[in-house]
C-alpha cells in the first residue's frame, strides 16, 4: 500500500505500507524533515526506518490490552496493528495520519476532532455484544494505548475517553477521580476525571486535552532526540532533552508530578504517561502536558493488609525515574509551592469517593487506603521542613527502560 505520511496537510514522507502486518516496508522520499515525528532521526538525508516503525506501531492498541485477543478473533485480524490503516492512523492525541497515495483528501475531511466516529471497535474492546453487524473501523479507538479497557465517545459534543478498571477491585476509575480532586486542591494543571457507571461497571471519563491545533508528545519520544550516556540519569536526560527543545522551565511541573505520584503511590508513571504539548501548526512547544492517567495507584490491586504494610511504597513499583518512591521524591527541587493546609480533610474525601464503589471496596479497604495516604502526606510534610537537593545518582535509576518495556514487541 503506497501512502504519504501526513502532519495535518503537510506531506512528511512517501512510504510503502504492508497491509497484512501494518509495518512500513520502505521510505521512498522524505518530504518535510521538520514535521517528522519527534524522536525519529534523519541523518544525512537518511531516515531511520526502524525508529519510524516504532513510532507507527506504537500508535496501535497494545496486545496486552484487556479483551484485545478476543476482539481480534471476532474481527478476523492477526494483530491490532492491522487496525491502523483502517482508520488512516488518525488519533485524538496528535495530527499525524496516513494518506493513501492518489486520493484527494485533506486532514479537514477526515480528522476525528471535527467529524463523528464509530463506536463499534470501542464497544467490541469493552466486551459489549456486537452481533454479526458489519464493523465501522473509522474510530480513534484503533489508536488508543494502555492495557485497561477504554473507549472514545462524543458526549455533549466533546471528545471524551472512558476507561475501565482491572480485576479484582476495579479501582482505577475511582483513583482517577481522587487524583483530580487532589490536584484541584493544589492548583496543579491536570486532566479532570469524573465517574460513569455503564452496565454495572465503573468508568472514568475525561475530556480530550488535545485540540486540532496541539498534540501530545510523550516523554519517551522526547528522550529519543538525544543519546543518553551512562553518567546521566534518566531524570536529567529528560530535562536535558527539554532544554534542547527550548523548554527550560520544566522542573516545577516535574516536582508537582513526583509529589502527586508519591501521595497516590502511582505505579505506572512510565515514560508514555507524561510528556509535552506542542503546536501542530507552528511546531512551537507549549510546555509540559497536564498530569493525566493516575489510576494505577493507591494499592489498586493489593489487599487491605498489604496497603497498610507498604504505606510508604518501599515495596511498590516505582516509575519513571527511580526504583522506589522514597528515592524518587528526593528528585523534587522544591516543595515551596505545596500548601499542606489545602489538603486538610482530604483523606475523608478519599473515603467518600471510594464508598461509591459498592461491592468493589469494603470499609476495611477504604480505611486502609485513606490511612496509608495520611502517612505519606505526613512524611511529605516532614520532608518539606528539611528539604534539600540530593545528588541524582544514576545508579539508583529504574533497572529497565520502562517505556521500551511498555511499547509493543517488534521485529523491525
Amino acid at each position: 500500500m503506497d501512502c504519504i505520511l501526513m502532519h495535518k496537510n503537510v506531506p512528511v514522507a512517501d512510504l510503502q505500507l504492508d497491509q497484512v502486518t501494518g509495518y512500513i516496508l520502505r521510505v521512498r522520499e522524505i518530504l518535510a524533515v521538520s514535521h517528522m515525528p519527534v524522536g525519529v532521526p534523519v541523518k544525512r538525508g537518511v531516515l531511520d526506518r526502524a525508529a519510524l516503525n516504532g513510532w507507527w506501531i506504537d500508535r496501535s492498541i497494545p496486545a496486552s490490552r484487556s479483551g484485545v485477543r478476543k476482539a481480534m478473533e471476532i474481527l478476523g485480524l492477526e494483530n491490532p496493528q492491522m487496525l491502523l490503516t483502517r482508520c488512516l492512523g488518525l488519533s485524538l492525541s496528535d495530527q499525524y495520519w496516513m494518506k493513501p497515495k492518489g486520493q484527494d483528501i485533506q486532514w479537514e475531511d477526515v480528522n476525528f476532532f471535527d467529524h463523528p466516529f464509530s463506536e463499534d471497535i470501542g464497544d467490541l474492546l469493552l466486551g459489549k455484544p456486537v452481533g454479526g453487524k458489519k464493523m465501522d473501523f473509522q474510530t480513534p479507538d484503533n489508536t488508543s494505548d494502555g492495557f485497561l479497557p477504554k473507549q472514545w465517545k462524543i458526549l455533549h459534543g466533546r471528545r471524551c475517553l472512558l476507561k475501565g478498571g482491572s480485576a479484582p477491585f476495579v479501582q482505577q476509575p475511582f483513583n482517577e477521580v481522587i487524583a483530580s480532586r487532589l490536584m484541584e486542591r493544589l492548583g496543579i494543571p491536570h486532566v479532570t476525571y469524573s465517574l460513569l457507571w455503564d452496565s454495572g461497571k465503573p468508568y472514568s471519563v475525561c475530556e480530550d486535552f488535545i485540540s486540532p491545533e496541539t498534540e501530545l508528545v510523550s516523554a519517551w519520544r522526547v528522550m529519543q532526540i538525544a543519546r543518553k550516556d551512562n553518567s546521566t540519569s534518566v531524570y536529567q536526560h529528560f530535562i536535558n532533552c527539554c532544554r534542547k527543545l527550548g523548554l527550560t522551565k520544566v522542573t516545577r511541573s516535574l516536582d508537582q508530578m513526583l509529589a502527586v505520584d508519591y501521595l497516590l503511590l502511582n505505579e505506572d508513571r512510565h515514560l508514555n504517561n507524561f510528556g509535552l504539548v506542542r503546536n501542530a501548526d507552528t511546531l512551537e512547544w507549549v510546555g509540559m502536558a497536564p498530569i493525566y492517567d493516575s489510576g494505577t495507584s493507591l494499592g489498586y490491586d493489593k489487599l487491605s493488609g498489604q496497603i497498610v504494610a507498604d504505606g510508604f511504597g518501599d515495596r511498590t513499583e516505582c516509575k519513571p525515574f527511580k526504583r522506589t518512591h522514597r528515592e524518587q521524591i528526593q528528585l523534587i527541587s522544591s516543595l515551596d509551592w505545596l500548601r499542606f493546609d489545602q489538603l486538610m480533610g482530604f483523606s475523608e474525601e478519599i473515603r467518600e469517593i471510594l464508598s461509591g464503589a459498592g461491592e468493589y471496596a469494603d470499609p476495611a479497604r477504604i480505611q486502609a487506603i485513606s490511612t496509608a495516604f495520611e502517612e505519606r502526606l505526613k512524611h511529605l510534610e516532614e520532608l518539606a521542613l528539611t528539604h534539600r537537593t540530593v545528588a541524582d545518582n544514576p545508579a539508583n535509576d529504574v533497572e529497565v527502560d520502562v517505556a521500551a518495556d511498555y511499547t509493543h514487541n517488534m521485529n523491525l
